[in-house]
Formats: structure tokens, C-alpha cells, sequence
């Protein structure tokens, strides 16, 4: 195989979606396991829906993810500017070529009249009509106007487009490495514009020059662009460029969790889960869309998830490190068939991840989230914590919900779940207990609990019907780890504060 050199081109437009980062991951895998580049070229050719910091977000994303490109816009490379807005003046050559060898032409319809359009040969077989073969002389361009009448416009500066001329009654096939042979009636496709009136490219001319001139030898993308495919053939076709055009592979689409159409950001924010690899807020809207990293989940984790939608080994293995990856990856693996995406497995990857992790690594990535809760969180501290409450967790901010009490008193304290068993010799014992604590020379679990236990004996009293009232004292409700093991970590004067604050409420 050649070298092989493959590309993620996002538009800086938003958040980047889960779908998305899946093309970088495939992308990524398959350039590494070929010993090929990775490249990321920013799609900003479409000015309007430019977002500021959406370039810098998505470098973000990659970084967190460990999908570092091998030449992009910050790191550079040989086939630079990797940013389509600077590489204006590569598309207008080319736009032109195809222009002067009849495969495209120029446009002078105003919107005013593309709407005129639309209305005019609206019919019930037809309610969307488009600008193609049967609309197209009836417009006002240079294949409906005279050859004096087009200079005249040009040379007055005329507002126009350049349109590709699709042809009729075409069959155009392609190999694609997932789909097999796909083939497409030129028919049904419209004139797609090549270049604006700014003089800015679409995506259906950037993506071909682009492509051709970083000699890019695999383009791997969503199935949503198939319907563009005729396009870009006919373009590679046009240009000259049919040798070196790349292979190609349309990626399946991740589904809703009940398989029904394509996952979106409102599919996340209905059902309670991110699509967005990041936090994002839009900075025209300040609308913020919670990602994966924010809720919780580790890189290792996120990239293990998406290789398995849509792809698999072949064996029973499920977790991944990126380096298993690299080296397991195979575009022959990759599904036709959309993946539904399945949070709750989603959180079962990130726990078996989290399993995988020291307690001092833990510590490190759990303290932000401790943090952000205003709880302040010493290293060694928390290195105890998560050791008793990781195996509870499946998300980074699970350990404030599974040890919040590690670091305060709980604020609210579920009574309920003692209050018609309670009685005035449970009390005493409480009270007596706390005093008593101070002869515990080892503050330790199992000193603890041997000196609750022998008190309990001394009093008459079982065991079982003083450890829920206990754990309610020190958690706030029936959950937490070892009770002894809580009231070790957060020490002799804090057990019996919180003990005596609960016998008050108790009367």
C-alpha cells in the first residue's frame, strides 16, 4: 500500500459530536496501523456559520482524546494552510478550468428569483424543485444567455455562482470499502454550486482540490455525505484527477438508542446523556451542551466506546486500549448497519477503565470534580476515599455522589429510615459511645468497630438494629461504603459531631 495519508475536516460550526469524533478515531487508527499521516483541515469555507472558538474547541477535543493530528492548522505541515479560508485562491483556477472544458458555468440568478424558481415548478410529484437539468434553462446563466450577454454581466461585476453542469441519464458507480460497488443516477442530483458569489468554495469543490492537492490516499466519512458522492466523483473525473482520486468509505451512522434515526444533540439533552465530546457553549446564543469529558468519562474510555460502534475485532474482547486499536483496526471490520448507542454500556466501558486505574491516578482525575463541589481534596486523602467507593462508580462525578460525605457533613439526613425503630436505650447508647470513643487509642476501622461491637454486647443490644442508625449519622441515607471505614477517614471529632447532630433531631 502507499503511503497512506488520510483527513478529518471538520467545519468550525459547534460542538463536535460523538459521530465525529468516531471519523477522527477511524481515520486516526487506520493512518497509525499503516504507518500513514493523519491529517486535520478546517472547513471554513462557509463564512455564515463560522463559530468563534469552534477551531480551537475541536483542537481541544483531539487533544483530550489523544487523536493528535500529524499536520493541521497549529502544527503545520507540508501541504499548508490547512484552514480552507486561506487557500482561497487554489479553488477559483480550477473552478474555471471546469468552466472552460463545459462542465460548469456560471449563474447570475438573484434569490429572488431562485424563489420564482421553486414556486413556478412546484408540483405534487415535484414540491421541491431544484436548480438541475430541467430547470436550468429556464435560469439565468451562461447556458440560457448569449455568449455577449454573459460578458456583459461578468464584465460589470455581476453577483453569480459557478454551477457544476450535471449530466443526464448518468450512471455513476464508485467502490466503496465498506458499501461495496454503490451507484447513483446523475438524475436525481442537482447542479450543485461550486463556488459563491464571495468568491468562498462550497465543500463539494474545497473537498476535491483539497483532497487531490495534500494527495489524500483514504477519505473516510459519515454516510450522510453518500448523496454528495456523485458530485465528487464527477469532479475527480473533471479535473484530470481520476488516478489519484482516494479510496473511499462511508462510515454508518450512530442511531437513537431505539435505533431509530440518527442520534442528535436534542436526542442526548431529551434522554439525559452528551453527544458532544466537550462542554460547548455557543458564544451567539451562550447555550451550553454538556460533553463526556464534564459528566465524567475518561478518554481511554470515550475512544474505547466509539471504536465499538460500528466496529469489532472479531472476538469477544471488548475493552481497547488506543495502542489495541492501532493495531486490531481493519476498515473490513467497520459495519454497513447504523449503531445504536447505548448510554448505559457507555457507562460500563468508563467503569471498567476506571477499575483499570491506580488509586493514585484516580485521585488525580477525581479531585476536579471533588473541587468544583467547593470541597478542598489533599491527594492522599482522596487517594483512601476512592479506594473504598470506586467500585460504586461508573462516572469521574460519581465519587462526590458515592463520597460526598467524605469531605462535609451531609446536609439532609434521612430520619425516616430510623425514626419508627428509634427509642430512648439507642439513644443512651449513641451518647455514651461518642463519649467513650476517646479510650479508642487506634482510629482505625477495626479498632472502631471492636469498641462498638463491645459496647453493644454491655448494653443487650444486637448489632444489626445500631449500624443503619450509625451509617445514617455519618452518610445522610442507606448507601456508602464500610460504616467503620467512613468514620476512620473522617476522624473522631467529626464522627461524634455528626452523631450528636442527628440525636438532636431525634429528640
Amino acid at each position: 500500500m502507499d503511503t497512506v495519508r488520510v483527513r478529518f475536516a471538520p467545519s468550525p460550526t459547534g460542538g463536535l459530536h460523538l459521530g465525529g469524533v468516531r471519523t477522527v478515531l477511524y481515520n486516526y487508527l487506520f493512518a497509525k496501523h499503516h504507518g500513514g499521516t493523519f491529517v486535520l483541515r478546517i472547513e471554513d469555507t462557509d463564512q455564515k456559520r463560522f463559530v468563534a472558538g469552534a477551531e480551537d474547541y475541536i483542537m481541544n477535543c483531539l487533544e483530550w482524546c489523544g487523536l493528535l493530528p500529524d499536520e493541521s492548522p497549529v502544527k503545520g505541515g507540508p501541504f499548508a494552510p490547512y484552514r480552507q479560508s486561506e487557500r482561497k485562491h487554489y479553488y477559483y483556477q480550477y473552478a474555471q478550468q471546469l468552466i472552460d472544458a463545459g462542465y460548469a458555468y456560471y449563474a447570475f440568478d438573484t434569490p429572488e428569483e431562485l424563489e420564482h424558481m421553486r414556486s413556478r415548478f412546484k408540483t405534487d410529484a415535484n414540491p421541491v424543485p431544484q436548480y438541475d437539468h430541467l430547470t436550468r434553462m429556464d435560469m439565468r446563466n451562461s447556458l440560457s444567455l448569449s455568449q455577449e450577454q454573459v460578458i456583459e454581466l461578468l464584465g460589470k461585476g455581476t453577483p453569480h455562482v459557478i454551477r457544476l453542469r450535471m449530466p443526464q441519464n448518468t450512471v455513476i458507480k464508485m467502490k466503496d470499502l465498506i458499501r461495496g460497488e454503490v451507484e447513483f443516477d446523475t438524475s436525481l442530483v442537482d447542479d450543485k454550486v461550486l463556488l459563491k458569489a464571495d468568491g468562498m468554495p462550497t465543500y463539494h469543490l474545497a473537498v476535491v482540490v483539497d483532497d487531490y492537492l495534500m494527495k489524500i490516499t483514504h477519505a473516510f466519512r459519515g454516510e450522510e455525505w453518500l448523496p454528495s458522492a456523485p458530485v465528487h466523483l464527477l469532479l475527480w473525473k473533471y479535473l484530470g484527477w481520476e488516478k489519484e482520486m482516494p479510496q473511499w468509505a462511508h462510515l454508518p451512522l450512530i442511531l437513537k438508542p431505539d435505533g431509530h434515526g440518527k442520534l442528535s444533540k436534542r436526542d442526548g439533552e431529551r434522554l439525559g446523556f452528551p453527544v458532544f465530546a466537550m462542554d460547548w457553549c455557543d458564544p451567539r446564543t451562550g447555550e451550553k451542551t454538556t460533553g463526556f469529558k464534564e459528566r465524567g468519562f475518561l478518554p481511554e474510555a470515550f475512544v474505547n466506546i466509539l471504536a465499538m460502534l460500528g466496529w469489532n475485532s472479531g472476538t469477544e474482547q471488548e475493552i481497547f486500549s488506543l495502542q489495541d486499536l492501532v493495531e486490531q483496526f481493519s476498515i473490513d471490520r467497520v459495519h454497513k448497519g447504523g449503531a445504536k448507542f447505548d448510554y448505559e454500556k457507555a457507562k460500563w466501558f468508563n467503569q471498567q477503565w476506571i477499575f483499570r486505574k491506580t488509586n493514585e491516578e484516580l485521585a488525580v482525575l477525581v479531585r476536579p470534580f471533588i473541587e468544583r463541589k467547593g470541597a478542598i481534596a489533599k491527594l492522599d486523602y482522596l487517594e483512601k476515599v476512592v479506594a473504598l467507593i470506586k467500585e460504586r462508580c461508573h462516572l469521574l462525578t460519581d465519587f462526590w455522589e458515592q463520597g460526598h460525605f467524605f469531605f462535609k457533613a451531609p446536609e439532609e439526613i434521612d430520619l425516616s429510615a430510623i425514626a419508627g425503630k428509634w427509642n430512648q436505650s439507642k439513644t443512651d447508647f449513641f451518647n455514651d459511645w461518642v463519649q467513650a470513643s476517646s479510650d479508642i487509642k487506634s482510629w482505625d476501622a477495626a479498632e472502631i468497630e471492636q469498641h462498638f461491637n463491645e459496647m453493644a454486647t454491655a448494653r443487650g443490644l444486637k448489632k444489626g438494629e445500631l449500624m443503619l442508625p450509625l451509617r445514617i449519622m455519618l452518610v445522610g441515607g442507606k448507601y456508602g461504603p464500610g460504616v467503620f471505614d467512613i468514620a476512620a477517614m473522617i476522624g473522631r471529632s467529626e464522627m461524634s459531631a455528626r452523631i450528636q447532630r442527628v440525636l438532636q433531631q431525634l429528640g
